[in-house]
């Protein structure tokens, strides 16, 4: 069959309704039947058109599919349920008076570009959308909900911390106790919690928001997903990760130049990625300037036929230097570790890596000294993990905060509870907070994508013979 005879059958296709599997999220009215319903003060905002016609509101029946492309070619699965998810944005009716709201908004885990710009925008919209005016920060991640008092919030507080790297409210890890942060929560009369971090502070607030529904208390429990390795699951990114990329051309430029200045000249950079490479895959496609692109999800070794050795001996020869780039949770399985090292472990539980950047520059060095003795040799190593972390965040970092953080209000004051919110084929949603937290977002090794990397830098693949 031609491919125009095929373009004209999918042309007069017609689909019949396809069978959707909606996410069923959690509302507080699910254990506390009786709440009273209110209208969004929205509808009096002159700077808002609110008409009921011009879909300004979001109906429960407003959806987003998870998967959007298909292959016409065989048997369009109409029977099979297609996963789905409510769309984030403003309800017609809400389930808390604004004027009787304590929301408390607390950021754990490592920094991220965007983190400021996100606790701005949820108490400035809080503050200008919704009326609310009791607003506070829990300071240094989830035990600060019992170790310190929280700071009162306001419009003018939060200004300009857009402009500021870091968390305003300052985080750390660890630190989860839950009989005492719940305690805390209904001590303090926090009826909205928002919680910002990564999948450990999501498995948290999982807890959080299970228990708050065994008590029946009238608080409802929102996750933003902070991630600058992009490995979050579901949603389409992570805020931060595009700055993240950004900035580290700048640290793969530096390496270039370096080793392009130096007779046989190696330029190793370490990028951030525990358990996805994503920041690397994206730097190495955007620079141009990469030979070697390692990532946690695609196995390497140094020695023997198709390892980085023999790839390195090629590229110096070919081009007289070479840039390679890791994330840091590459090669974690080659590394040798002491008993003491195979057990160690961070204050969220999570297994200790080792400085792959560190252990890579020496046995790069030790190789040459080995099989190159006598000719000239230059390694820079760096590593710009804290640099690129701490900045601002970039403009299309900084507008997703603020989309984040309007969704997250607006599921909320709705009495949406235990979800997070998060853009699914570019529309924002609203998914299960136990679905994120559980899954996570690998770089696909058998996709174009990475297909594109190995074709860019002709790099080996690193499967043994």
């Amino acid at each position: 069959m031609n491919t125009d005879t095929v373009q004209d059958q999918l042309e007069s296709l017609t689909i019949s309704p396809i069978n959707v599997n909606i996410k069923r999220l959690p509302r507080l009215t699910d254990y506390l039947p009786n709440l009273r319903k209110y209208t969004n003060p929205l509808q009096n905002n002159s700077f808002y058109h609110h008409l009921d016609d011009d879909g300004f509101y979001i109906s429960h029946s407003d959806i987003i599919l998870r998967q959007i492309v298909f292959d016409f070619s065989g048997n369009f699965p109409t029977n099979s349920p297609h996963l789905a998810y409510h769309r984030a944005g403003p309800r017609k009716e809400i389930l808390f008076n604004p004027k009787q709201v304590h929301a408390a908004i607390v950021t754990c885990g490592g920094l991220c570009p965007g983190l400021n710009t996100v606790i701005r925008e949820l108490v400035v919209g809080l503050w200008e959308l919704y009326g609310v005016r009791e607003i506070f920060g829990i300071k240094a991640g989830y035990r600060g909900f019992y170790s310190s008092d929280p700071i009162r919030l306001d419009p003018k507080l939060v200004h300009n911390w857009h402009k500021r790297g870091g968390t305003a409210l300052e985080s750390s890890r660890g630190g989860f106790d839950l009989e005492k942060i719940i305690n805390a929560i209904e001590t303090r009369g926090f009826n909205q919690v928002y919680i910002i971090g990564g999948d450990g502070t999501l498995r948290g607030a999982v807890k959080i928001f299970n228990e708050l529904h065994r008590r029946k208390l009238n608080v409802a429990v929102v996750g933003i997903p902070k991630t600058v390795d992009n490995d979050v699951g579901v949603i389409d990114r992570s805020f931060g990760f595009q700055t993240a990329v950004e900035m580290a051309q700048h640290a793969i430029s530096a390496a270039h130049v370096e080793a392009e200045s130096a007779p046989n000249g190696i330029g190793l950079v370490k990028l951030m990625g525990r358990h996805s490479g994503h920041i690397t895959l994206d730097a190495t496609l955007s620079s141009c300037d990469v030979d070697c692109c390692l990532i946690p999800e695609n196995d390497f070794y140094l020695e023997g036929k198709g390892g980085l050795f023999e790839f390195l001996t090629q590229r110096l020869k070919e081009n007289g230097h070479a840039v390679i780039v890791v994330a840091e949770g590459a090669g974690q399985n080659i590394i040798p570790r002491t008993d003491l090292q195979k057990q160690e472990k961070d204050e969220s539980g999570n297994p200790v890596f080792l400085d792959v950047g560190a252990w890579l520059n020496s046995e790069i060095k030790k190789w040459w000294e080995r099989d190159h003795k006598g000719e000239l040799f230059t390694i820079k190593y760096i590593d710009p993990t804290y640099m690129i972390r701490a900045v601002t965040a970039n403009a299309t970092d900084n507008l997703y905060c603020t989309l984040l953080a309007h969704s997250a209000i607006h599921g909320i004051m709705a009495g949406y509870t235990g979800f997070v919110t998060g853009p699914i084929n570019g529309n924002y949603a609203y998914i299960p907070m136990d679905e994120v937290a559980d899954s996570k977002s690998p770089v696909g090794t058998k996709d174009h994508k990475w297909n594109w990397v190995r074709s860019v830098t002709a790099q080996p693949d690193f499967q043994r013979a």
